[in-house]
């Protein structure tokens, strides 16, 4: 779209910002070279003011040479910290991932602070590298595998500067960095014994509170799906004679997004699967309709289901395992 004239609209071309604008009958564009972020475009958007100042006023360079040293000086003089790198990756992965994963970004930035200070993100070194590991694995209080999955945040956050030429330099010094974090293997869990999955769902169905969810829960057991695709389940992606189901997107917290392997896949009914989901659905049912939701015909949340519902059930069945991720994936 054309911007108006004696606008300078600022844009996204490939992932890094740019300006656009028309004066005296001829358009401008002029390169940031800078990634897009809300930081980022905060210094676009003075710029924007400065070039449509100048041309209100007769003092517009048609040459851009004005506008273009800042830019390079923007560039080159400032050096970013490790933490305010990481604070610029997490804005950009805001764009591209759910606000309950981006959480799991929000608390590395404090540790890079604590360790480097206001030390050139650039600067760092693969030696230094190491001795953060090293003390990170040590201070931070999180289990083994979560540290690794920390600071492989902090290398993707290195490889997504430098391919944005967000640092001077060519190779990333945490490339090797998550392998130093070693992680004892776990012991799979138990899976729940045939006894134990009929008691279960007969304990949702007699429950006072819960029974709501007994379908929801046989369908777990029995379809071998997710929490968060059978939460997401509608009834456009199951067949007529509810025969075979189409599993290709997922629940979580109310956003619907793909499954978590990113992949489709189609599932054969057993008898007792398709006699359950042939009761439950009626002859007026829509395609973009959950097949499974709230009390409140919203989604189910399955944070609150996991925590109250699921344990409250099996805790009164006495059964010690209580973690059905673990055991209905």
């Amino acid at each position: 779209m054309k911007s108006p004239k004696g606008v300078v609209a600022v844009e996204a071309f490939q992932s890094r910002l740019r300006l656009r604008w028309r004066h005296d009958g001829k358009r401008y564009t002029l390169s940031i070279g800078l990634p897009d972020s809300k930081v980022n475009r905060q210094v676009a958007t003075q710029k924007a003011m400065q070039i449509e100042l100048d041309m209100a006023s007769g003092n517009f360079d048609s040459t851009l040479s004005k506008y273009k040293p800042q830019v390079h000086t923007q560039l080159h003089t400032h050096k970013m910290t490790a933490q305010s790198l990481f604070s610029n990756y997490i804005e950009y992965k805001a764009n591209t991932v759910l606000p309950k994963t981006l959480d799991n970004y929000r608390v590395v930035p404090r540790y890079l602070h604590l360790f480097f200070g206001q030390k050139a993100a650039e600067s760092i070194t693969s030696e230094e590298v190491v001795k953060f590991v090293e003390w990170f694995g040590r201070e931070a209080t999180l289990i083994p595998r979560v540290q690794r999955e920390k600071v492989a945040m902090i290398r993707s956050a290195w490889e997504w500067a430098i391919k944005n030429r967000l640092i001077e330099i060519t190779l990333n010094p945490w490339e090797d960095a998550p392998l130093r974090l070693k992680v004892p293997p776990k012991q799979p869990t138990k899976p729940f014994t045939q006894e134990e999955i009929e008691k279960i769902i007969q304990g949702f169905r007699t429950d006072r509170f819960y029974s709501f969810y007994t379908d929801f829960v046989t369908f777990l057991f029995l379809s071998g799906c997710r929490t968060g695709e059978a939460i997401g389940l509608r009834w456009g992606s199951v067949s007529e004679d509810c025969s075979t189901i189409w599993i290709g997107e997922s629940m979580v917290r109310g956003e619907r997004k793909s499954t978590k392997t990113n992949r489709a896949r189609v599932i054969a009914a057993s008898k007792n699967l398709q006699q359950m989901l042939k009761q439950r659905r009626t002859s007026s049912v829509e395609p973009d309709q959950l097949v499974f939701p709230s009390p409140t015909g919203k989604s189910i949340d399955d944070h609150c289901f996991s925590q109250r519902s699921w344990r409250s059930v099996l805790g009164k069945l006495n059964i010690g395992n209580l973690e059905k991720y673990n055991t209905l994936l």
